[in-house]
């Protein structure tokens, strides 16, 4: 396998095409939007010239990933020569199936169908398409060129070879794949999603403070990120989201968002994205400051 084309040049997208080239893949990365892939090309030099200022890259290096990388703002053109698609488009199911539709029409008929979604049902999207047993989850995590894990998701009707391609695969890239089945959250969420919401609620309540409540989970538990913190750096809106498909998939209300998350998401305050949530964001101010709100 050497053609990889990844959908979607956001935060995500540009970091998994940043990856796949460093490791000698020919990609292509789509967007409709050609100033989001200008932004992504940026974005991805700024971080192969960090790699090179930490001493774990070269210039030669940076100049043949970056020459790997073509980009296109056309669907059909992007994927017809793919071997892997990996979708990286925003969560939102509807864009997801409608997608997935296009991309069973437009990609060769032996091409694989990754999508690096977070939450949403495999299986699902896998059904929009007339090779289901070919669709399989693709999780990395952000950063993508820094974090180690990719969580594969098997849908119902992943066949095993396409399972094995995507472990060896994720080998190739230097992560650590782990296997999971498609039920709401998966692994990573359906653990992360409710320890940031009770976060959220211990807040709410008036149990502890923004600072407080994070500096216990770092100090008491060696997590590198409060959970607060680490809501803004995902984004509150995605949170909620992804909360959203645990309760509605497991009909338990302990998923059920807490009523601060959701008047935070309606107002605006999305975290890192927005500029500020639980902490105050300013651009080249790396000292974090906690929102007036709290």
């Amino acid at each position: 396998m050497q053609n990889i084309t990844v959908i979607g040049a956001g935060t995500m997208g540009n970091g998994i095409a940043h990856v796949f080239a460093q490791n000698g893949f020919t990609v292509i990365l789509v967007d409709t939007q050609a100033p989001q892939l200008d932004k992504a090309l940026q974005t991805i030099v700024r971080n192969l010239d960090r790699q090179i200022a930490k001493g774990n890259f070269t210039e030669e290096q940076k100049k043949a990933t970056l020459s790997g990388i073509k980009l296109e703002t056309t669907l059909a053109k992007g994927v017809k020569d793919a071997e892997l698609v990996v979708e990286a488009a925003t969560e939102n199911t509807g864009l997801k199936l409608t997608l997935f539709r296009q991309l069973d029409e437009f990609a060769p008929p032996a091409c694989i169908l990754a999508s690096n979604t977070s939450s949403i049902s495999i299986t699902e999207i896998a059904a929009a398409t007339k090779r289901p047993g070919s669709v399989i989850g693709m999780h990395f995590m952000n950063p993508v060129p820094v974090m180690k894990l990719v969580e594969i998701i098997n849908g119902y009707a992943t066949t095993k070879e396409v399972t094995d391609t995507i472990v060896q695969l994720s080998r190739r890239l230097g992560k650590i794949p782990c296997v999971v089945k498609d039920y709401p959250g998966f692994i990573a969420n359906r653990i992360l999603m409710p320890m940031i919401n009770e976060a959220i609620f211990s807040l709410y309540e008036g149990v502890s403070g923004v600072e407080e409540i994070d500096t216990i989970m770092k100090l008491g538990m060696a997590h590198p990120m409060g959970p607060l913190q680490l809501a803004d750096f995902i984004g509150l809106d995605t949170c909620h989201s992804i909360l959203h498909v645990l309760h509605d998939g497991f009909g338990n209300p302990k998923y059920a968002p807490c009523p601060l998350l959701t008047n935070m998401v309606s107002a605006g305050y999305l975290g890192v994205k927005s500029g500020e949530g639980f902490y105050k964001y300013i651009p080249g101010n790396k000292d974090l400051a906690v929102s007036d709100r709290f």
